[in-house]
């Protein structure tokens, strides 16, 4: 089942992120890489300030999305002020 995860960084945690990026990227990469519909970070209005997160992936259930959150190596570095999911119908490109 797809579900969206959006995942917004606390205020000034710009180094938490820098410094948990590869963790973070080999973690998507080696574990889930199959599963990521598409991925990446929001950015500021500036076109650069990495924000936060967005995530499509689809896992067999909320349960199985919950580990993925739960052991990303951002979560776990404390990165995040608010992680939001949802599932989603997946509906283009088709």
């Amino acid at each position: 089942m797809p579900f969206f995860i959006h995942a917004e960084d606390r205020p000034g945690a710009i180094d938490v992120r820098k410094a948990n990026r590869d963790a973070h990227l080999a973690y998507v990469k080696e574990r889930y890489n199959d599963a990521i519909i598409a991925a990446g970070p929001t950015i500021a209005d500036d076109g650069a300030t990495m924000t936060g997160s967005v995530i499509l992936i689809d896992l067999p259930d909320r349960a199985a999305v919950d580990e993925f959150c739960r052991n990303d190596p951002y979560a776990r570095a404390g990165l995040f002020e608010t992680v939001t999911i949802k599932a989603f119908k997946h509906v283009f490109p088709m």
